[in-house]
């Protein structure tokens, strides 16, 4: 059994530590320039979203790229509702059974080969329907906001491809929209699970303290210039970061990615990392562990 007072303890501990580390990570922003902190960011998102020029076959292999990037500031979902799904269930609830689990993406129905390599063709698909069915709880303006948003971003990308990149007929230019949207599914797929299932879980009424819950439920993949393509130059790479401090830019996430794992290591605190291709071996090999069956529960003992 636990001592008296010693969760108390346990829990000034783990505030000290995450005040310890926020307050290293400032140290690097306040050194930062505009640039370092904004900028960088900026640019490269305004890259992306000029970097379909017309001319025949562009439509392609442009809305294949920026796609991923133009994605953060035109969805299928209302912001309200992905400032609810991520930035307050996800983030503030990591790896909690039921709350932030990455649950969603689990298809027990699925066997392991039709999930990993057949079942991402389908979320170009899916991600619309999906996002209509939210709209029941969202008021009528918001609602009808979304929807002009979603048949306009359709649309416009029908109407380029047949007057601008030069398809012939309706038929192949739906065709080609499928078949770009669902160019990076696959790795869509995979890293919203590697980065979180298969780690340890929690239950809501026992869950850690911030710092342990990201350090132990988070998972960082190396840079890839297919992942970086589609969801921008950090969020993959330094998704440990990105979860202890959400604010800061895809840049600054980079930046400090050196001074957050030296401190986790120096802490005796997990800093998870694993390659892509190690990861999607691990799901094949344990699909059913992961991916079918209730996750354990991992308890940590005086850190609730």
């Amino acid at each position: 059994m636990e001592p008296a007072g010693g969760a108390p303890q346990e829990s000034a501990g783990a505030e000290a530590l995450l005040g310890e580390l926020e307050a290293r990570v400032q140290e690097v922003v306040r050194a930062s320039s505009w640039w370092e902190r904004h900028g960088v960011d900026c640019a490269i998102l305004a890259l992306s979203l000029l970097a379909l020029p017309p001319g025949e076959g562009r439509g392609g292999l442009g809305a294949a790229g920026p796609a991923g990037r133009r994605g953060r500031v035109c969805t299928s979902f209302t912001a309200e509702y992905a400032k609810y799904g991520h930035v307050k269930m996800h983030h503030g609830y990591t790896n909690v059974l039921g709350l932030g689990d990455s649950s969603t993406w689990r298809l027990p129905c699925l066997n392991r080969y039709v999930y990993m390599f057949l079942a991402p063709f389908l979320i170009p698909i899916i991600t619309p329907l999906v996002a209509v069915e939210r709209l029941r709880e969202v008021e009528l303006r918001t609602a009808l906001r979304t929807l002009g948003l979603i048949s306009l971003g359709l649309y416009s990308q029908y109407w380029l491809l047949l007057n601008v990149s030069g398809f012939r007929s309706p038929g192949s230019a739906l065709a080609c929209m499928l078949i770009t949207r669902s160019l990076l599914a696959h790795p869509y797929l995979h890293v919203n699970i590697f980065q979180h299932i298969g780690l340890p879980m929690f239950s809501p009424d026992k869950k850690p303290r911030r710092i342990h819950m990201m350090s132990l439920g988070v998972l960082n993949l190396p840079r890839l210039p297919v992942l970086d393509w589609a969801f921008g130059h950090s969020l993959i790479s330094c998704h440990v970061e990105h979860h202890l401090f959400p604010r800061l830019s895809d840049n600054m996430c980079l930046k400090v990615k050196p001074v957050v794992s030296r401190f986790l290591h120096e802490k005796q605190l997990p800093y998870n990392e694993d390659s892509y291709l190690a990861r999607f071996r691990l799901f094949l090999q344990r699909y059913e562990e992961f991916m079918v069956q209730t996750p354990p529960i991992t308890e940590l003992v005086g850190l609730q």
